[in-house]
């Protein structure tokens, strides 16, 4: 197991998924520039800002694989190898939310090898630590940019910036295949689709094609045998419809209210025609204005640093600032990491090919063009439920943006009897970590006790503790 320490340092993981944030950072963003043909990847020999006598404690290669038509996206992919035994131990395909966000957003803020130090910038490259609860101590994680113009991979065309669930899938999938046959090695260690918020819409897409293409005997052969997912988004219907009673069940909003959304709106959040409901939903709106959405129990922070007066202007939504010198938890990571990737030394360690893209943004949202051709992903987890692969689906459960409710009630859609039923999971000290339950259909549902949007942001040690429980095929 894990040393806690420091309480196990719980807070040092508090790097929110404000998805204002988010918006407000695909303004750094700009146009697509067409370059060279792909090549194979090659070896990280060192990462700028990392304070670390002698060579990486881990494996890491980068580089960049051409999918779709005329190989016109330029796939941008991180691999790190497992710190423990990258021959057999499980190896993990790693989708970013979004859409269009990074998967450094992922290696450096979720469950990667490195973090930011969280200390006074002084100048120079930011400063970056080693994560004693990174995955990959357990797995190989192959981490990818997707769609086009997410993170550092590009297109050669502007027609190839234009992406969707469906199209994103195949391009992942491709990718894949044309993966292992560079690297045929890894082609026997039992291998995941995983992913975590937007992107719990394209990994059962995704896992979907991998098993249809072993069954078709698509070569190379892919050793399926699941799928993980985190605070998933898995409809686009109705977003509300769950949000609501969160919001209630965590006393934000007043028993009168609730009730009157109840029957002013009859359910039916998004689409309302009628004024009483819009009236509620004006309330509720101006209640929540302050409140934190990945994490209802953490601040909203709206003070941000020189020379991002665009970014607190579009935030302030008139709350006062925080008074000079206060601490901003969002802030830090957000501009401190867009800071650290749009460095030269950064690019050129990490073997980006610099020119290709305009500035590096967590996220890029309006950059893209993005069509959400796959509102629902119901069908496509029944399916691979009735091919009996093993799935994981964990929630932080004080998230607002895709509460734990939501991601319980299509589970219990899929109708599947219960094998374990609900109860605690608790971590090697006996506390408890959050509650469990699995199914006949090997899916296993996790919440993540004080957590929010993305639960390793905010418990890393317990995200660790799960997943190297369950990808060895413990009970958690």
């Amino acid at each position: 197991m894990w040393s806690r320490g420091n309480s196990r340092r719980r807070r040092n993981a508090a790097a929110v998924v404000l998805l204002n944030f988010l918006v407000v950072l695909q303004l750094y963003c700009s146009s697509m520039v067409p370059v060279v043909m792909a090549a194979k990847g090659s070896k990280v020999e060192h990462i700028p800002g990392l304070e670390y006598d002698g060579p990486l404690p881990f494996e890491i290669e980068t580089g960049y694989i051409g999918v779709g038509e005329n190989e016109e996206v330029q796939v941008f992919y991180y691999f790190i190898k497992s710190q423990r035994d990258p021959t057999t131990d499980p190896f993990i395909f790693w989708k970013v939310g979004g859409p269009g966000c990074s998967a450094l957003f992922a290696i450096i803020l979720e469950m990667g090898p490195i973090s930011l130090e969280i200390v006074e910038y002084t100048g120079g490259i930011p400063k970056l630590k080693l994560n004693p609860y990174s995955w990959t101590k357990v797995a190989n994680i192959l981490y990818v940019d997707l769609p086009a113009r997410a993170g550092f991979t590009y297109a050669t065309t502007k027609k190839a910036n234009v992406s969707s669930n469906m199209q994103e899938s195949e391009q992942a999938y491709e990718f894949l295949r044309k993966w292992f046959n560079d690297y045929p090695e890894y082609l026997t260690n039992p291998f995941y689709v995983g992913g975590d918020s937007f992107s719990g819409l394209n990994v059962p897409i995704i896992t979907r094609k991998i098993a249809d293409g072993n069954e078709a005997g698509t070569k190379p052969l892919i050793n399926l045998k699941g799928y993980i997912l985190g605070n998933p988004v898995t409809s686009l219907n109705n977003l509300h419809e769950y949000t609501i009673p969160t919001a209630y069940g965590m006393n934000l909003i007043p028993t009168d209210l609730y009730k009157s959304l109840e029957k002013n709106c009859e359910g039916n959040y998004d689409h309302f025609s009628n004024e009483l409901c819009a009236r509620d939903m004006g309330t509720l709106t101006q209640l929540l204005m302050g409140i934190n959405p990945t994490h209802v129990l953490e601040d909203f922070c709206i003070r941000v640093g020189a020379g991002s007066d665009g970014l607190r202007r579009i935030l302030s939504r008139r709350i006062p600032p925080l008074p000079p010198g206060e601490f901003c938890w969002q802030t830090f990571w957000y501009l401190r990491t867009d800071m650290w990737a749009n460095i030269a030394a950064v690019q050129d360690a990490f073997h980006v090919r610099r020119g290709t893209i305009g500035r590096w943004c967590a996220c890029n949202y309006t950059n893209i063009g993005y069509i959400s051709d796959m509102t629902d992903a119901l069908p496509y987890h029944a399916n691979l439920s009735a091919r009996g692969l093993r799935a994981l689906v964990y929630s932080g459960d004080h998230d607002l943006v895709v509460p734990t409710m939501a991601t319980e009630a299509w589970i219990t859609l899929l109708n599947y009897s219960t094998v374990d039923n609900w109860r605690p999971w608790v971590v090697d000290d006996g506390i408890i970590a959050g509650y469990t339950r699995s199914y006949s259909n090997n899916m296993t549902f996790a919440t993540l006790k004080g957590s929010g949007h993305i639960a390793p942001f905010f418990t890393p040690y317990e995200c660790l503790t799960m997943f190297e429980r369950w990808t060895s095929g413990q009970k958690l």
